[in-house]
């Protein structure tokens, strides 16, 4: 881990510190299996140990932190057959926002869905791995939001960072491949057509497709 010190704002201190803590653990900062001492994160962060010690209760509880009470803490291991549960889980929940928000899709829509998906591809095919991922979550983000059902979001927050810390920890490069962003333009495809039967496929196999390209990428680790 990086030893430069990064100082935080006194207010929201506990709510800053879940977020660093929490972005570290996504982008491999803090490795799978690294212990995480609190005095140390506390110094590291310029805040006292209180808020460091709530904060990585909330990360146990999201499963990004394992705990051994009065021995332990550490990042939690990247567990592949967790990824087929939270994978099965994620499409489901998409294809039910398609299901409740494609009749709500407006040109403007499928033209910010086309802006964003474009801005995915220039930055694979210019390896900025982490603008990548911020753009595909971008994009899905803009599908759940067609739904105007704000359970949604909330399901799926935790489980997408799951998602998003497994595929940054499987491509070490930006996957160039562009196999995701030509499954998104079907996506938008079949929004733009009001085919809701093509509208679930394209998203259940975008997501069947990113799950099956961890497994091989981790094969071959």
């Amino acid at each position: 881990m990086n030893n430069e010190n990064v100082k935080i704002k006194r207010t929201f201190m506990r709510d800053e510190a879940y977020n660093i803590l929490q972005e570290w653990i996504v982008i491999g900062k803090l490795k799978p299996g690294e212990k995480l001492r609190d005095q140390e994160l506390s110094d590291l962060l310029g805040i006292s140990r209180t808020p460091i010690r709530e904060s990585l209760l909330r990360l146990e509880d999201e499963g990004l932190v394992e705990t051994q009470a009065n021995r332990w803490t550490l990042v939690a291991p990247i567990n592949l057959s967790e990824a087929e549960d939270i994978y099965s889980i994620v499409k489901v929940l998409e294809s039910l926002a398609l299901e409740q928000g494609i009749i709500n899709c407006t040109e403007n829509d499928i033209q910010k869905l086309e802006l964003i998906n474009e801005r995915f591809k220039t930055d694979l095919e210019q390896g900025d791995k982490k603008a990548a991922f911020q753009a595909d979550n971008e994009f899905h983000h803009q599908i759940v939001k067609l739904s105007n059902n704000t359970e949604l979001p909330r399901l799926l927050n935790t489980l997408k960072v799951k998602v998003q810390r497994m595929e940054i920890y499987y491509f070490s490069v930006a996957n160039n491949s562009l196999e995701s962003y030509h499954e998104h333009k079907k996506v938008i495809e079949a929004l733009h057509a009001k085919d809701l039967n093509k509208a679930r496929a394209t998203i259940k196999a975008n997501w069947e497709n990113s799950l099956s390209r961890i497994q091989k990428k981790s094969e071959k680790q």
